[in-house]
């Protein structure tokens, strides 16, 4: 089953506002310079480039559950954890460190292994987390 992942405001905000500051730039210096005399710069890359990933890492981040595996994937974080690794799941608290492959904030906080853990944003972590405790009941549920 795929997961979305929810989209908080604020980062939206942010990562738009750097796209259209970025885009902005690009576009007043080919205006005011005009089409033909426009000079590309390493800049016009580095800005395009950064704008880009910002829309990779907003439209392109989601989870699938398997029957044994939750893969997570958001832009260039790509990864899978076995499912009967899960030992805890921390609701409605945001890992400010680590791995973070989530595009809002009060989301999952997935503790597997020893000492690993990884944070995702689902659209619902109530369904989220119904969905994974049909393939694993051992997995411990923390509301904070």
């Amino acid at each position: 089953m795929k997961f979305t992942s929810r989209k908080d405001i604020l980062l939206q905000l942010i990562g738009f506002s750097i796209i259209g500051f970025f885009i902005g730039i690009i576009l007043y210096r080919i205006f005011s310079n005009g089409i033909e005399n426009y000079n590309f710069m390493w800049t016009d890359i580095f800005m395009l480039a950064v704008a880009g990933f910002l829309i990779w890492l907003g439209l392109g981040t989601n989870y699938e559950l398997t029957q044994t595996e939750l893969k997570y994937k958001s832009g260039s974080i790509r990864g899978k954890i076995e499912i009967d690794k899960i030992h805890e799941i921390i609701k409605g608290k945001t890992l400010w460190s680590g791995l973070k492959p989530a595009t809002a904030r009060n989301g999952l906080i997935i503790k597997y292994e020893k000492y690993n853990e990884i944070y995702i944003s689902p659209k619902t972590n109530d369904s989220f987390v119904k969905k994974i405790l049909e393939l694993n009941g051992k997995i411990k549920i923390t509301n904070e």
